[in-house]
């Protein structure tokens, strides 16, 4: 299935899978946790029947599955039988370091039940050794950071238009109302001056040009205007860095119909010009 990028992560309890699940979410994958892998190759053939609304697939299965995780083999096999094309990403860390983690987390180790934690660790490393020789990627996090490991899978999993795009969403709103609640990036610009008191413009909003004309007239609003640029530009590649798949960059005026709208369309031609998706939302434009 050529159109579908099926990975499934498995390994070492404590290495990372929860975070890397996390990250798979964040780049749009549609995610599974804990999957019996009998039912992989099921989920496998509605997945090629949704004619592309599920394209990009990430499942754990592992130990915590029991004896169910003893047919992972035949599940894989069974995708292969079918042609279906599928990724193993695994997850290891030194036996230390996993310990040190479950004795932080208070989690208790699956396998437990063996005996001590080291003991558990090692049945689960014997255990997933096939797995893991069958791997496409293996990752071993035992100094990687959370931000450091999903640093890892977005450059690994991530298309390359993806991993420089950034989904910016624009809102004009009205302090009047209220700011914003997802807003990363806040900017107040009721010191410009107010199309409002300009009784001819006050019925119409920065969407139209009598409204734009009467804002962009004034120096301070094109010297406001070229700081916000620089700022942005320079934010969003760190936000990128970061792996934020979503920045909300919210601009208000006292009521979120002339100024915050104005500067929110010209703010978006110049995201848009830098090839950033973008999306305008024009909050309290309707409200009186």
């Amino acid at each position: 299935m050529e159109n579908i990028r099926f990975v499934i992560i498995t390994g070492l309890s404590g290495a990372g899978k929860s975070q890397a699940m996390r990250s798979f979410e964040d780049l749009g994958y549609f995610c599974i946790d804990n999957l019996p892998p009998m039912l992989i190759p099921k989920f496998a053939e509605l997945a090629a029947q949704s004619e592309g609304k599920i394209n990009r697939i990430a499942l754990v299965s592992d130990i915590r599955g029991g004896e169910f995780f003893t047919s992972l083999l035949e599940a894989l096999q069974a995708l292969e039988d079918i042609g279906f094309d599928y990724e193993i990403l695994f997850l290891e860390s030194d036996q230390d370091v996993l310990i040190r983690r479950f004795k932080e987390t208070r989690r208790r180790h699956p396998l437990a039940s063996l005996g001590s934690i080291l003991e558990g660790i090692k049945e689960e490393t014997n255990r997933l050794a096939m797995i893991r020789s069958k791997a496409d990627k293996i990752i071993d996090t035992t100094a990687l950071t959370p931000q450091q490991l999903k640093e890892e899978i977005t450059s690994l999993y991530a298309p390359d238009s993806e991993q420089e795009n950034i989904l910016i969403t624009l809102v004009a709103f009205g302090f009047k109302y209220g700011v914003p609640l997802d807003a990363d990036l806040v900017f107040d610009v009721r010191f410009l001056p107010n199309p409002h008191y300009v009784e001819h413009l006050r019925p119409l909003t920065g969407n139209n040009e009598e409204v734009k004309e009467y804002v962009w007239k004034w120096t301070i609003t094109h010297k406001f205007f070229q700081k916000l640029v620089d700022m942005i530009q320079f934010l969003v590649p760190c936000y990128i860095k970061e792996g934020k798949p979503q920045l909300v960059i919210a601009i208000g005026c006292t009521g979120g119909k002339h100024r915050s709208v104005s500067m929110v369309n010209e703010l978006g031609k110049i995201l848009s010009g830098k090839n950033y998706r973008v999306i305008k939302e024009y909050r309290d434009i309707d409200k009186a």
